[in-house]
């Protein structure tokens, strides 16, 4: 079977109204791109996915992850669906797109990305997990409840094609540097790691023989690349199951606890990550709270069949509810810690211009 690349591409060009929902004349926009690079044969196939304001493109092609043609057709489509947003009058029209012109891949341009070049299987089940009003790091928590705890996934214990584990490849976002972790052997180093997601995020999981890519995540933070507050990260993953890997109900299960994450109100306030269907991806209270849909595709011959709404299903009723608890709790907390983040990682924030204004005023003790 030749070798497949999925990339998933995704920006926020614009929200209709506010940071909550994209309109209708930018989708209609996205599709018709991804419909004539489907035709022209850049793409084996393509899906428009949202989540709030934000816009994934999920497509298969077989140039390789990275591929300047893949990431300019990106760019370019997020570029058109940005004069439509301006056109409409929408909120923070191409807040994603950071510079002018398209250099090469979309590396510190603003858009986030995650690809991965696989062989595809006889069957070749994948989600897609696409999430608004939050950070690469929320992801932490569930990849590694999917590869590495036996109390989520029992494959780990009784399926002898997972027993040995899986490598988790870790990426220091502020030291620029990335680590390789062995699963269950070095699960302990590991956490150290992940449990500060603001800085440390899983990027690719790997079988624990080979550099096969099981699932993979954006890592690109915007206001390390901006230097300012320019939105949240609404970051997305790729994972494969079955035949070797979680079952997919090993996948989602995760998402049956909203655990807490970094971002909700201008990227400054923790909240619990709501598993949502698609009808109910629009955020909207206090901008939030954060929430992530799920989409199932069978991958064959590159073709996406699907998607499948898998978070749509009333057995995550008790996680929505447990969320919406979550979330009265902590807005109770108004501008104080833990609901507002600590003020080294709050990235829209007035403390610079507070401590300049008043530093004449802190005296010694």
């Amino acid at each position: 079977m030749a070798e497949i690349t999925l990339s998933i591409i995704k920006a926020d060009v614009g929200g209709f109204v506010g940071h909550s929902d994209v309109h209708p004349a930018l989708r209609d926009k996205c599709s018709d791109c991804l419909d004539k690079a489907k035709k022209d044969g850049l793409l084996i196939d393509f899906c428009r996915a949202e989540v709030g304001d934000d816009i994934a493109l999920i497509m298969t092609h077989k140039k390789g992850i990275e591929n300047e043609e893949i990431h300019r057709f990106a760019w370019d489509t997020f570029t058109k669906m940005t004069d439509v947003a301006k056109e409409y009058g929408q909120y923070g029209a191409g807040q994603d797109l950071l510079v002018d012109a398209f250099s090469g891949n979309l590396k510190g341009m603003g858009p986030g990305f995650a690809e991965m070049t696989i062989e595809e299987r006889p069957s070749e089940p994948i989600i897609i997990f696409l999430a608004d009003k939050t950070e690469p790091g929320a992801w932490n928590f569930p990849l590694y409840k999917m590869f590495a705890d036996p109390f989520n996934t029992i494959g780990l214990v009784i399926d002898p094609s997972m027993h040995d584990g899986f490598r988790y490849e870790v990426l220091d976002l502020i030291g620029e540097r990335k680590i390789i972790f062995s699963m269950p052997e070095e699960m302990y180093d590991m956490l150290v790691f992940i449990g500060s997601p603001s800085r440390y995020v899983i990027s690719h999981i790997f079988r624990k023989n080979s550099d096969e890519p099981v699932a993979v995540t954006s890592t690109q933070r915007l206001f390390l690349m901006a230097g300012r507050y320019v939105g949240k990260d609404d970051p997305v993953m790729a994972v494969r199951s079955q035949s070797g890997l979680p079952a997919v109900g090993e996948v989602l299960e995760p998402f049956s606890f909203p655990h807490a994450v970094a971002g909700w109100m201008r990227g400054s306030h923790h909240g619990p990550l709501m598993p949502v269907g698609t009808e109910d991806d629009t955020p909207t209270r206090f901008d939030g709270p954060p929430r992530v849909v799920a989409l199932g595709f069978q991958l064959k011959e590159g073709n996406l069949i699907g998607p499948r709404d898998m978070f749509a299903d009333k057995s995550y009723d008790n996680a929505r509810q447990m969320a919406l608890d979550a979330a009265d709790y902590l807005r109770r907390h108004g501008p104080f810690e833990p609901h507002r983040l600590p003020l080294d990682e709050m990235e829209y924030t007035t403390m610079p211009s507070v401590m300049k204004k008043l530093k004449d005023r802190f005296k010694p003790v």
